[in-house]
């Protein structure tokens, strides 16, 4: 497994989304959070077809601090199934990545 990730989440509103960005940094869960959007977002939800406006959250750390991540997002995130994917780093600037080694803990 890659030792640096990019989570991602979406969210219903860009206020849910800066909330959800100053928790994981200033939890020390993420070095940083990108958020983009508005997006559109149409999908299955218990049988039927719903779409909805979505800000996406970009998030970069470690993979030792995933489970954290996880739990925060859950923990914060107003849907009951909200989107939790997790991509490695396979390459990057050795200066990027240590910088958020320097930031990120699991604790």
């Amino acid at each position: 497994m890659s030792e640096y990730l990019q989570v991602m989440t979406t969210i219903d509103s860009e206020e849910g989304a800066k909330r959800l960005q100053h928790t994981l940094v200033e939890e020390r869960a993420a070095a940083c959070v990108q958020i983009l959007g508005p997006i559109s977002s149409l999908y299955w939800w218990e049988g039927k077809v719903e779409e909805a406006g979505e800000w996406v959250c970009l998030i970069k750390t470690k993979a030792e601090v995933y489970p954290k991540v996880e739990a925060l997002i859950k923990e914060n995130h107003p849907y009951k199934v909200p989107e939790i994917i997790a991509t490695p780093i396979v390459a990057g600037s050795a200066e990027y990545l240590a910088w958020i080694s320097g930031e990120v803990t699991a604790n």
